[in-house]
C-alpha cells in the first residue's frame, strides 16, 4: 500500500471507545463547523451582527471566507473518513480545524474578547484529538 498509515490501520486493534469516541467526535465538530458555515452563508449580516457583533465590524468578504472555511472544515473532517475516499484527507481537515480556532482565538483576543475563547479552545482541543486519532492511532483505509 502507498498510505504511509494503512500498515498501522492493518495491524493494530484500535480499541472500541477509541474508535467510538473518534466518530462521535468527528460528526459533532462537523456538525458544528458545517452549521456554523451555513450560518454565516444564510443569515443577514444585519441580523449575524445583532448575535455576534465582530460579523458586523469585518468586511463582508472576511465573514464569507470564514464561512466557506468553516463549511470546508466541517465536510472534510467527517466525509473522507465516512465514505472512505481518501481518508487521508480527515487528519488534514482537522488540523486545519484546529489552526481556524486558533486564528479566531488571537481574532477574539485582539478585540478584547476573550470571554469568547472558551468555545474555540474546546474546538482545537476535539480537532487535535481527531487529527491524532485518525493520523496515528485509527487510521481509516481507503476503500478498494
Amino acid at each position: 500500500m502507498t498510505n504511509a498509515t494503512a500498515p498501522i490501520a492493518e495491524h493494530a486493534q484500535v480499541s472500541r471507545p477509541l474508535g467510538v469516541s473518534l466518530w462521535l467526535t468527528q460528526a459533532l465538530l462537523s456538525l458544528v463547523f458545517v452549521g456554523t458555515g451555513v450560518w454565516k452563508l444564510l443569515t443577514p449580516i444585519p441580523k449575524l451582527a445583532a448575535m455576534i457583533p465582530w460579523a458586523g465590524q469585518v468586511p463582508e468578504g472576511f465573514l464569507q471566507a470564514t464561512a466557506i472555511i468553516d463549511l470546508c472544515g466541517g465536510l472534510g473532517i467527517l466525509l473522507p473518513a465516512l465514505t472512505r475516499t481518501k481518508p487521508s484527507l480527515t487528519p488534514l481537515a482537522a488540523l486545519g480545524c484546529a489552526a481556524l480556532q486558533v486564528c479566531a482565538i488571537v481574532f477574539h483576543v485582539s478585540r478584547g474578547e476573550t470571554v469568547n475563547t472558551p468555545f474555540n479552545f474546546l474546538l482545537v482541543g476535539l480537532s487535535l484529538f481527531v487529527f491524532w486519532g485518525r493520523r496515528f492511532k485509527a487510521p481509516i483505509l481507503e476503500k478498494g
